[in-house]
């Protein structure tokens, strides 16, 4: 993390309690739910990368700095291009309305910012980010910090050496030597047609990306 936008230094930050939120813990409530079928927003993935790190890093009325540095932005835009770092993008219209990004290694992915300029936006992003990963076969959401916007998606605090257990699984096989690309989730398997566990209905939808209301039917079904 970075003191605000123009420092010129980087610090590490280990939380003694660190927020997750189980991919199986989803909150959906019943708005965000008619938000998410409602398809009042265009979800993409990786689409805007730039812009929604460049979004995160702006001030705004209710944040006027961020920890996001030109050094942070710079080598997160590589992680990018390497394939580590990913973006959740929320659109109304053309206008970039929300999102998320952060990183994937393993089984686990570190959320790094969030931001909203319309309202569910983020909660939009989030749902979205989750079903992504459970179709993935992702095991950990880093949400770093607990707030009460994450609180309130199903973000739960624990203890520094429970995080360190969770983190062990989801990166085994995949740090080192002899590392297995089979150990990593796959962050684009949604976007390959979502399957869900044996014996559950398959959702109705169409070829192409999955429509709000398969994402809530998702994350109905693995809540």
């Amino acid at each position: 993390m970075a003191d605000g936008r123009d420092a010129a230094d980087v610090y590490w930050v280990e939380p003694t309690e660190r927020a997750i939120l189980p991919l199986d813990g989803f909150h959906l409530s019943h708005s965000l739910r008619k938000t998410l079928v409602s398809d009042r927003f265009r979800v993409t993935a990786n689409h805007a990368f730039p812009q929604i790190l460049e979004l995160c890093a702006q001030s705004f009325a209710n944040r006027p700095d961020t920890w996001i540095n030109a050094p942070i932005e710079r080598v997160t835009n590589q992680l990018h291009a390497m394939g580590f770092a990913h973006s959740i993008e929320v659109w109304e219209g053309d206008l970039l309305a929300g999102g998320l990004y952060g990183i994937a290694l393993g089984r686990a992915f570190f959320g790094e910012s969030m931001v909203s300029r319309a309202r569910d936006a983020s909660k939009v992003a989030m749902a979205w980010l989750v079903a992504r990963l459970r179709i993935g076969g992702f095991t950990l959401l880093d949400c770093q910090f607990l707030t009460e916007h994450l609180a309130s998606l199903g973000a739960i605090e624990i203890s520094r050496a429970d995080y360190l257990v969770a983190l062990s699984a989801a990166i085994s096989g995949v740090v080192g030597s002899g590392a297995s690309p089979t150990a990593a989730g796959d962050f684009f398997a949604l976007d390959r047609g979502v399957s869900l566990e044996p014996g559950a209905p398959p959702p109705a939808t169409e070829s192409g990306p999955p429509s709000g209301k398969v994402i809530a039917q998702l994350l109905i079904h693995t809540s």
